[in-house]
């Protein structure tokens, strides 16, 4: 069994970038060294107040230190360290590209009232996991280690 150290050495840069900076976030958040309405994706903020800043640092945060929290770190654990080992494999900047044009994508979509949500980590972390099925449709998943489920690549037919 390896230490804690060991496995976050071992783990890929990007996943582990992301990882600690939503980590970071949240532990800055419980110090109090900023309000999360700072952070807050405000359309208006942005654009009046030049907040530009706002589009980047709300992609980080996922919500205050709770089970749902530990539960979106593990998933960027597992299946962004799955997705940067497996097909994203010595192409970390087409991981990278994957990341960027999924933040992009929310970003435009919360542009629109009725989708809009102030944070947009979550959303984020669920998009990977979406990658992450699409790119092993047949894999084995395990859920809270009580469950054990073989997903079937479902397609619509004619």
């Amino acid at each position: 069994m390896s230490s804690p150290a060991e496995y976050y050495r071992s783990l890929p840069p990007v996943s582990k970038a992301y990882g600690v900076a939503c980590l970071m976030t949240t532990a800055a958040y419980y110090l109090q060294l900023y309000d999360a309405n700072n952070i807050a994706l405000v359309y208006g903020l942005v654009f009046k107040r030049f907040q530009v800043w706002r589009l980047i640092t709300n992609l980080f945060f996922l919500g205050p230190f709770s089970f749902p929290f530990a539960i979106r770190l593990i998933m960027i654990a597992k299946y962004g360290v799955s997705l940067e080992r497996g097909p994203f494999d010595k192409r970390t900047a087409d991981y990278v590209w994957m990341f960027i044009f999924g933040a992009l994508a929310l970003l435009v979509m919360a542009a629109v009232p009725l989708l809009w949500s102030p944070f947009l980590g979550t959303s984020l972390v669920f998009m990977i996991a979406y990658v992450w099925s699409r790119e092993f449709p047949n894999a084995r998943i395990n859920i809270y280690g009580v469950v054990s489920l073989k997903l079937k690549s479902c397609r619509w037919r004619r």
